[in-house]
Parts: structure tokens; sequence; C-alpha cells
């Protein structure tokens, strides 16, 4: 049976409900109105005998209930079948079902169904403001039901991207300890990525909403907080940090969701704006090595490759961009640590000098930022955003390849012309970036390159005369 059956056909509806049509719909006022008084009986207190015990309550539904339910859910994303719903306060009925259901597909139907609603203004208005609806629904976070997570992380997200209401939940979730608990617990061990890519859309939009908010979350710890659990007993969670968390989540959706693995990439950039968020990643038990290790192999080893054709860059952009930021920050503020020592990052000064390249390759002439670029018409509006992001990523890797090409010993220089990281074609490239901007960056590796390989170094100040090294 499909998780979401077909809302019944027109056919139907006028057998059902004559003309008792909802709005400018097909659908029957009179069905609807019934599906939800049979909600009202699935949980009604009569529905439960005194002597039932807790393992006797229904935690199954009915195949047809189900299918009706979910006709309904399906019929919700329709703005006039939402507002009649809203109207015959189907979400006080879905807050009885929270409260008071044991079955964990009802519960993912309704919250599912709240989620469609949300998307029309004035009913997300209404449900935001609903304060024990708001309380309920982030109860909802610390369900065991993965299905029901991610509709709940859905709403979320639905609700903390119309500008309204966004504050409402933002104020909400920063007065509630168990939300950051729970996200923390999802991010850190589910192995769902549908569900890891919607809770991690949430942490971004609420990082890129709220700084205060990110700081909380950066600094926090557990709160003695209710965890997810099947019964009504309350769990202890651990001592949860954001940034194991977020690196857990992100092993987990990079090989099988590029979007996922975007969202948490862009996390980690957001937390690096933030004094508090470098230390904290910098600063974990593991120096920050665990995060190193993943952005090196992921521009290393994964991204950007050299048999991937050059217009890769463009759909990389993204990504790319918020890696290498965060890589900068941690190179610029742990310098002393063991794996930002430049013997082993070779292989990443190519890979940044390969992206610098690509953008060439792929016809990117406008990253430049010359003022025709900045003067395009509205009617090319589209491609100065893209040139936009591009320059943004080549602004981020510029600066990263020269702050390690500063570090750069005779050593190293002589280990990367043996790998073919550098060679005239590479630093030639490097420069062309490079220059005027970090000339002093550039002065001081070509006079490392003339220790290593003088004949290189000749060549290259023939091709940029404005180079003066000493000899």
């Amino acid at each position: 049976m499909d998780r979401n059956p077909s809302p019944p056909s027109s056919e139907a509806e006028e057998e059902e409900g004559g003309g008792d049509a909802v709005g400018s719909t097909m659908y029957s006022k009179h069905w609807l109105f019934s599906i939800l008084t049979r909600l009202i009986e699935v949980i009604s207190p009569e529905k439960t005998e005194p002597t039932v015990s807790p393992e006797e309550i229904q935690t199954e539904l009915d195949e047809e209930m189900e299918n009706d339910i979910c006709k309904v859910w399906d019929m919700s994303m329709d703005e006039d079948v939402a507002s009649f719903l809203q109207e015959f306060n189907a979400p006080d009925i879905f807050m009885g079902v929270f409260a008071k259901s044991r079955c964990p597909r009802l519960t993912e139907i309704c919250v599912g169904i709240l989620g469609n609603m949300a998307c029309f203004q004035d009913i997300c208005m209404s449900i935001s403001k609903d304060e024990n609806l708001g309380q309920v629904l982030l109860q909802r976070l610390c369900d065991s039901d993965s299905p029901t997570l991610l509709e709940t992380s859905r709403l979320l997200l639905t609700c903390l991207s119309q500008p309204e209401v966004a504050n409402v939940w933002v104020e909400r979730i920063r007065e509630n300890p168990s939300v950051y608990d729970c996200v923390c617990f999802i991010m850190s061990s589910s192995t769902n990525v549908e569900l890891l890519v919607k809770v991690g859309e949430v942490v971004d939009k609420l990082f890129d909403l709220d700084e205060e908010l990110m700081l909380n979350w950066i600094k926090n710890g557990t709160c003695q907080s209710v965890g997810p659990s099947v019964d009504d007993s309350p769990e202890e969670l651990p001592d949860f940090k954001i940034v194991p968390c977020i690196l857990e989540a992100a092993k987990q959706v990079r090989s099988d969701n590029p979007e996922g693995l975007d969202v948490y990439m862009h996390i980690l950039q957001l937390l690096t704006t933030v004094d508090e968020g470098v230390q904290a990643i910098v600063q974990a038990p593991d120096g920050g090595k665990e995060t190193w290790s993943l952005l090196y192999d992921l521009v290393c080893h994964e991204l950007c490759q050299p048999d991937d054709p050059p217009i890769i860059v463009q759909e990389q952009k993204t990504v790319l961009a918020s890696i290498l930021s965060v890589l900068s920050a941690m190179f610029a503020s742990q310098t002393d640590q063991e794996y930002t020592k430049m013997r082993k990052n070779m292989p990443l000064i190519g890979s940044l000098i390969r992206i610098l390249q690509y953008m060439e390759g792929c016809g990117t002439k406008s990253v430049d930022n010359s003022k025709e670029s900045e003067q395009q018409e509205t009617g090319r509006a589209d491609l100065n955003e893209e040139d936009f992001h591009l320059k943004i990523l080549k602004d981020i890797c510029c600066e990263l390849l020269s702050n390690m090409l500063q570090e750069l010993t005779k050593e190293n220089t002589l280990e990367g012309l043996h790998q073919g990281h550098l060679n005239e074609q590479t630093c030639s490239c490097a420069f062309q970036n490079l220059l005027p901007l970090y000339f002093a960056s550039v002065e001081s590796f070509l006079e490392v390159l003339r220790e290593a390989d003088q004949a290189l170094a000749d060549n290259l100040e023939k091709r940029f005369p404005n180079l003066k090294v000493q000899a």
C-alpha cells in the first residue's frame, strides 16, 4: 500500500458529498467532516476502557482509516481544503492525537497534514501563534519514529521560511533546551538520509536567522532534557556538542545526497562567522582533526576532480565555497596543529589551483568582477547571481591558497614539484589569480621556489615581470 494514496475521485465525491464541494474543489465537505469525526473517535477517552493496559492500546491504524486520513493528507495541499480544516479546528484535533495516540503512523500523518496547511500564510500564522500547539509540535522532535520526525522537521522548516512567523519559532526554540538535544541526537545517531537532510535544513535556517541562538547552541550541553523514548518515561541524553553531531550527519549524507552535504557544509561555514564557532571546531577533543580530515577528503578526493569537466565547478560552487571557508578559518587559527602542516597538505594546494583552473576553463570571465559585469541589465540578473557565487568561491579559494603558499618551505615545495601539484602551468594559474591582491604571498613563495627550482622561478618571473625576487 502506498504511503500517500491519491485523494478520492471527483465521481466518488459527488456520490458521497452531493454538491457540498470545498471551495472551488470537487472535494466533499461532508466526507472531510466525517473523517475528522472518526479521528476524534479514534482518540476519544471513551474508547479506552479503564482496565486496558498501555500495551493493549492501539498502535496500528486499520487499513480503511489509514487510507482515508492519507487522502486528507494529500488533499490538504489545496488551499481551500487547508482552510476548511482550519475552520473546523483540525489543529486542535491533531493536538488530541499527539497527546493520546500511541500509533506512530497516525501521528506522522497528522503532523504531515499540518505541514501542508502551514504552506499557506494565514494558516501558518494561526498555527504559529498557538502557543500550546507550538510546544506540542516541538516535543515531536523527541519522538522515536523517523517518519514523524521527518514531517515535524518539514513543518518547522516551512514555518521558519515564512518571515511573518519565523521569529516566533526562533524564540520558542531558544526557550526549549530539549530542541537542541533532540536535534543533536538525530544528527549523531540517525541513518535516515532524508531525515538528516531535513533536520540539517532546519538547523541551517535557524543559524541563518538568529546568531544568538547559534551562539547558545555552540556553547550548549545537555540540560536534563527529555529525549527520544517509546514510552512516557524521560531519557537523559548524552552531553552533546554541536560540531561532532554536524560531522556525523555530514558523513551519513555525503555519498547519498549532494544537496544534504551542501546543507551541512553551510552549517559549518555559519559557525565560522563567529569566534566562538571557530573555537568550537578547533578546540574539540581532537583539536579539529576530524573536521579537517573530512573537508580535506572532500576537496582532494571527491569534489572537482581531475577527471571532471571544468563545468563541474558551476555545479559544486556553493558546497566548495562553504568547505574552503571552513578550512581557511581553521588554517588561520590553528597553524600549529599537526594536520595543518604543509608537508601533509600539498594535495590540497593542488586542488585549490585546480578549482581556479576550472573556473577559467568553463568560461567564467566575469568572475573577475569587472565594471561591465557589475552593470549587467535586469534581463541578465540570473547570470549575475551565478557570477556572484563564483566570485565568492574564487575569493575564498585565493585567500586560503595565499595563506598556504606563505607557509611553504623548500622541502615542501620540492615535494609538491615531485608529486605534480606544482609546475609551470599550475603556478602560473595561481599567480594569475592571486595578483595583485596577494602580492606579498606570491613574492614569498617565488623566493622559496627559486631555492627548489631556479629555472621554473625564472620562467615565472618572465611571465610576471612585476615580481622581483632577490637572488
